[in-house]
């Protein structure tokens, strides 16, 4: 008798099955393409969102608003970008063709901010005390001609160190002197005008005074 009854219910779900395969309609894949437009200025809208709601699955458009993805017939499309109210489209489950095309237009949306004032400085105060203090920058002419005073030139001559290659000069010099009074003793620079500016700079120093 139970087996039987488990007979007759199993024999029952798999009619209401068999019926519900048959009446559900087959769902085709189709390439599903089109182009989104904003309807007020007919521009392309681009980067938009495109969603089939069944699957959260979809794609985004080119720049020029272009779209191209495959899908089935019957799908729930949402476009949805920024700026634009979404938009939903439904493909049609009546289709004789593997290719669908759409031209979809996308309605602005209007979004109201709250004003905000943005201020340089916090308080007036404060923007007055610095723009009273405001240095005025000069211009290039001005730089360069301060940057070729003879004052400002000789501060540099005489506080600027030798560079890579005069130090290189200078060590040869000496190598070169002391390679050439090598045994003997060295000439007196009687004639060597840096040797006089060096003594005469000493004298009026006081370097040779007696401590």
């Amino acid at each position: 008798m139970k087996k039987s009854i488990l007979f007759t219910l199993l024999f029952a779900a798999f009619q209401t099955f068999s019926w519900a395969q048959e009446e559900t309609p087959q769902r085709e894949i189709i390439q599903f393409s089109g182009v989104i437009l904003d309807g007020d200025s007919l521009q392309p809208v681009p980067f938009t969102t495109i969603m089939v709601m069944q699957r959260n699955t979809g794609t985004t458009a080119d720049a020029n608003g272009i779209f191209s993805f495959a899908a089935q017939t019957g799908d729930s499309i949402r476009f949805s970008s920024v700026g634009f109210k979404d938009s939903y489209f439904v493909i049609p489950d009546t289709l004789n063709t593997s290719k669908y095309s759409l031209i979809q237009l996308m309605s602005t949306d209007t979004m109201l901010l709250r004003t905000h004032m943005v201020y340089p400085w916090p308080s007036r105060e404060q923007f007055k005390e610095e723009f009273l203090n405001t240095r005025i920058p000069t211009d290039d002419l001005d730089r360069a001609n301060a940057n070729l005073a003879q004052a400002e030139m000789r501060e540099r001559m005489q506080n600027m160190p030798g560079s890579g290659s005069e130090n290189f000069k200078y060590e040869n010099y000496q190598r070169n002197q002391q390679a050439y009074y090598s045994g003997q003793y060295p000439s007196w620079s009687i004639l060597n005008p840096i040797a006089w500016a060096q003594f005469i700079k000493a004298w009026d120093n006081g370097d040779f005074k007696k401590k």
